[in-house]
């Protein structure tokens, strides 16, 4: 067994005082006892991830913590949270623990991350009144039922993996829905109360049991759905379906993984194409109409009078016109190459400066943005902290990735923040280390 000592703790920390230590990083120590922690009273940001942990019961008295991942541990419980009034965060992912009964007093929670765990069914979450983020992929969860009934704030929702079979109404209440993920179950059919989630962006129901339209008709309702994965669907093999669903819903920005604009615009390309084409070969046709008379004016000061070429002439006269066509033809093709090149450099230098713009921004808007998905959270702060960390941290952060989360924050955080300046980030005004809900990237087969 491998405790920890309230002395070694110290002594990491450069002998610090206990009370001054508000952030622990202790992943990948194979810890199996961490109950000297009761110590540091104003612990608020706590990493036991990557660790031998069977139990949380001595965390009990770490009352202030606001931040807990215990990611991957040996845990069937999460008994010894329940006085965590104060916690906005908790990743306990990769566990193996059968219930989450524990988490509904956790008052304060915004992101909840069980998923690869043991679980069968969500606990009702009614005091769970800011919980925007909730991630139970891979459980064996068979319906939602009516967990989610007064969780009017979620929006962002990852049940992949898991065995549902219907949504039936369980999401009605969920009105600021971004974000849903269902993929790899057995839905059959996607229910007409989903037209109530009117703000929904992202939609993954692939690799379910979808077959017909009329299953699927709902999508029609949702105005601002941007990104819609069916793929893995039996009605995914229909070759009307990308048709069809063009025409219901018709914001629509990208359907399994491909542009919806793409087709539509090498249409317009091609189009192009062909009429510059046409009006070059209209040129060229004339003068090879004009020069098949073998005729030809000849101006002179005295005379002016109308002679025939010689064969010879005539026919040196169409191989020049051939070239000319040839040459036409070549500058046509290069003309359209150059205009794909700046069309690809374009998007490219759109692309970087969306980045930049990204990345420019603070990490408090990207938490406070509803609109952000699972591919998005990762804040600047996470890739400063890979560039600094070891290869551990590297290696504890991408396996994180899979897993989702993104904590919102209210508005007075963000006065906060003006109060402090530009210069203070809204996870300085937590704690530092890593981004809020150690999220990752939206992996639509996850």
């Amino acid at each position: 067994m491998n405790c920890l000592s309230s002395e070694r703790v110290l002594q990491e920390n450069q002998g610090r005082s206990r009370d001054s230590i508000t952030s622990l990083m202790l992943h990948h120590k194979a810890l199996s006892d961490v109950s000297c922690l009761s110590d540091f009273k104003n612990l608020e940001r706590l990493d036991l991830g990557f660790n031998n942990l069977s139990s949380l019961e001595g965390l009990r008295a770490c009352i202030n913590l606001k931040w807990l991942s215990v990611l991957q541990n040996k845990l069937q419980s999460l008994k010894g949270i329940e006085s965590f009034s104060k916690l906005t965060v908790l990743n306990a992912g990769k566990n193996k623990l059968t219930s989450m009964d524990e988490v509904k007093f956790l008052t304060s929670l915004r992101a909840l991350i069980l998923n690869d765990n043991e679980i069968s069914s969500i606990c009702m979450l009614d005091q769970l009144k800011d919980l925007n983020t909730l991630v139970l992929s891979r459980n064996p969860i068979l319906n939602i039922g009516n967990s989610l009934v007064k969780s009017k704030s979620i929006t962002k929702l990852s049940l992949s993996n898991c065995q549902i079979r219907s949504i039936g109404s369980s999401l009605v209440s969920c009105v600021d829905l971004k974000e849903v993920r269902l993929a790899h179950n057995e839905i059959m059919t996607l229910p007409h109360e989903l037209a109530h989630n009117v703000k929904l962006q992202n939609l993954d129901v692939g690799n379910n049991l979808i077959t017909s339209w009329s299953d699927l008709k709902v999508i029609s309702s949702l105005r601002n759905l941007k990104n819609l994965n069916l793929q893995g669907n039996p009605i995914a093999e229909k070759e009307k379906l990308a048709k069809k669903i063009k025409k219901y819903v018709p914001n629509l920005q990208i359907f399994n993984a491909r542009p919806m604009e793409r087709s539509s615009r090498k249409e317009k390309v091609s189009k192009k194409d062909i009429k510059d084409h046409e009006t070059d070969d209209s040129h060229v046709k004339s003068a090879l109409d004009l020069e098949e008379k073998h005729e030809v004016k000849i101006e002179n000061p005295r005379v002016s009078k109308k002679i025939s070429r010689s064969t010879k002439d005539a026919d040196d006269v169409e191989i020049e016109v051939k070239q000319k066509k040839w040459k036409r033809t070549e500058e046509l093709s290069k003309r359209n190459a150059s205009v794909h090149d700046k069309d690809d450099v374009t998007a490219v230098d759109k692309k970087e400066k969306r980045k930049q713009k990204k990345a420019e921004k603070n990490e408090l808007d990207i938490i406070d943005d509803g609109e952000t998905p699972f591919m998005e959270i990762i804040s600047s702060e996470t890739a400063k902290n890979l560039k600094d960390g070891n290869r551990k941290d590297h290696e504890s952060i991408q396996d994180i990735k899979s897993v989702g989360g993104l904590v919102t924050f209210p508005a007075k955080i963000k006065k906060a923040r003006k109060k402090l300046g530009a210069g203070h980030s809204a996870l300085q005004l937590l704690s530092p280390g890593m981004e809020i809900g150690m999220g990752g990237q939206s992996m639509w087969d996850a």
